[in-house]
């Protein structure tokens, strides 16, 4: 495999924009779940030990995205392994909302079912980014 093949300088917008928008989305709630883990806790439910370490991972999670986003030359590599985070970060959602393992509220499942469809649209639009820039 060539270097062209892992790396794109010619990365098309979808892309680029679809990745930074994951990394602001993930930052935001990384640091919301870290900073206000009582208040999540109190209005979704979300047990208080589960959001100290969801919030460090988005955290880390933004930055590896914000990171992989703004290079000049886009490692296609980093970008799939982005995608399948996401689409694991959706079935995840799915499987805590369908098996009730987190007690979550009413106004809780909402916001993972929620959360769950708009980071599947970014794995969505990250795919097609990439797939556009290997033509």
């Amino acid at each position: 495999m060539t270097n062209n093949a892992l790396l794109a300088t010619d990365t098309p917008r979808l892309l680029r924009h679809a990745l930074r928008i994951d990394a602001i989305a993930s930052g935001a709630t990384g640091i919301s779940l870290v900073a206000a883990g009582r208040l999540h806790a109190d209005l979704f439910g979300l047990p208080v030990a589960l959001t100290l370490p969801i919030g460090l991972f988005l955290l880390a999670f933004a930055a590896f995205v914000g990171f992989t986003g703004t290079r000049r030359e886009v490692d296609l590599r980093a970008a799939k392994a982005i995608i399948l985070i996401n689409v694991g970060w959706v079935l995840l959602s799915a499987a805590v909302v369908a098996t009730g393992l987190v007690p979550l509220n009413a106004l809780g499942t909402g916001y993972v079912i929620a959360q769950a469809v708009a980071v599947g649209i970014l794995a969505e639009l990250q795919f097609t980014g990439v797939r556009r820039t290997r033509r």
